[in-house]
């Protein structure tokens, strides 16, 4: 006869279990952390939002780029003294660094306790209790999708990611995240309308559609303009204040989506497009379309139609191909078009990209010196778009007290996209976290602006929360 009453013992301790989370790498990660944290909750597992003082910690990994997975491993590293020293019960590995390398992890960490793959986040619970020490998750590239029935807590406060797919069909040669990550995948719009409803009812006022390819929505699925069509729809069927999306893609970009930005202030003039590079010669090494000059046409367009919208991009430099002269033809077209905000990466060569063979011809000393130049351009650009907002009364959400001065508040400009541009440093006034607020601007730095509130839009309202540590 099965004992009921020892497995309701083991379940109890078990779940008195402190789990705390490590999450690094893009936010389309992040969601797969928040939704293994609300299987986690579900299952009655106490969380914490330290892991310094768990019993388990899960280290969701990112394997990107080599920075990217030296710092995953660090992660783990630190959480295997941990458990020598006996703070630490047990280390879960997951991400995608688990589902490229999971066997090698196995080899080279053995203090790893369980794996859990990108198609298997529910079995995070199994792993937390010890029943998945001889698993290894399958090495090919994910399969599913995950909807709004998985349960998720949300980690970031006021904002959420909304992940509307999975994966991506882009050949760039700079990328194996499709390898790992598998075919382009969308869920459908009903089911993301329904978790962006749940999301806002837990007081999230922003949300932020994402993946790998956003601009790509729906073309499996058979949608012609499927991100103009969810828009269209969240915008109909939910409340939501903001609505944003982040990783447009040159190639299918619906340029109907602005004359939506324009029609609608609750879908927020913000294109983040990572272009990469301006030059031919160094785009088709990448296999990416385009160049510099219809790059131009596009933002043109964009702009005309959208006279305040905001443009972010990403570049890399040193990447295969580069020369001092496709060097000054990308900063020149960084000084033409005056973005906003602007990332740049040093390329980061690795055996499993698909352009490996292109080795890595360009000198680290080289990469830096130009990544240095372009951020040190970009610096200019930016403070002279933030000194043009002073005087301007403007919207803002309030996301919480000033980390580094408490006194203080902290906030985000409608301009400005969570974790990956500058802040509102409030000095004057007081509202809730997720309170919609309107600020006028006093002060202007690089990437911060300073203002203070003018009066309150809608009042915050507490989220369910747990925040992980990045």
């Amino acid at each position: 006869m099965h004992d009921t009453s020892a497995d309701a013992v083991r379940a109890q301790t078990e779940n008195s279990v402190r789990v705390g989370m490590i999450s690094l790498g893009c936010a389309k990660n992040l969601v797969d952390g928040e939704q293994m944290l609300g299987h986690l909750h579900k299952a009655g597992v106490t969380l914490t939002a330290d892991p310094t003082e768990a019993d388990v910690v899960i280290v969701n990994t990112c394997g990107f780029i080599e920075d990217a997975k030296r710092e995953s491993i660090d992660a783990m590293l630190e959480v295997v003294r941990a458990k020598q020293d006996g703070r630490v019960r047990r280390l879960v590995v997951a991400g995608c660094m688990v589902q490229a390398y999971a066997d090698e992890l196995r080899r080279e960490i053995p203090e790893i306790d369980a794996f859990i793959g990108l198609d298997e986040l529910e079995r995070i619970t199994d792993a937390v209790r010890g029943e998945l020490a001889s698993h290894i998750p399958d090495q090919r590239g994910a399969l599913r999708v995950y909807d709004h029935s998985n349960p998720r807590i949300v980690s970031t406060g006021s904002h959420a990611y909304l992940k509307v797919a999975e994966g991506c069909n882009n050949p760039c040669t700079f990328c194996h995240i499709p390898a790992m990550r598998g075919a382009f995948r969308s869920r459908a719009i009903d089911d993301l309308v329904s978790e962006a409803r749940t999301l806002h009812r837990q007081g999230i006022q922003e949300i932020v559609l994402i993946a790998q390819d956003t601009t790509r929505y729906g073309e499996d699925i058979g949608l012609k303009h499927g991100l103009r069509s969810l828009v269209e729809k969240l915008l109909a069927e939910t409340e939501i204040p903001w609505i944003r999306f982040l990783y447009a893609y040159p190639a299918t970009l619906d340029e109907g989506l602005f004359d939506l930005m324009a029609s609608d202030r609750r879908f927020l003039p913000y294109l983040d497009i990572p272009l990469q590079h301006a030059s031919r010669r160094v785009l088709k090494n990448m296999k990416r379309g385009g160049d510099a000059r219809s790059y131009r046409r596009m933002i043109d367009r964009a702009r005309s139609t959208v006279p305040d919208l905001v443009l972010r991009t990403t570049f890399i430099v040193g990447f295969p191909g580069e020369g001092d002269g496709e060097f000054d033809e990308l900063m020149d077209f960084v000084r033409e078009i005056r973005f906003d905000h602007l990332g740049a990466f040093s390329y980061s060569w690795q055996e499993e990209n698909p352009g490996a063979e292109l080795g890595d011809p360009v000198l680290p000393e080289t990469k830096e010196a130009r990544r240095n130049a372009l951020l040190e351009a970009q610096q200019d650009i930016a403070l002279e778009h933030n000194r043009a907002l002073i005087g301007k009364t403007l919207p803002a959400l309030v996301t919480g007290p000033l980390p580094e001065m408490e006194l203080l508040l902290e906030g985000r400009l409608q301009r400005q996209a969570p974790e990956i541009d500058g802040r509102l440093l409030i000095n004057d006034g007081t509202a809730a976290a997720g309170s919609l607020v309107e600020v006028e601007i006093t002060d202007a730095h690089p990437y911060d602006v300073v203002g203070g509130i003018f009066r309150i839009i809608r009042p915050g309202k507490t989220a369910l929360n747990l925040p992980v540590m990045g």
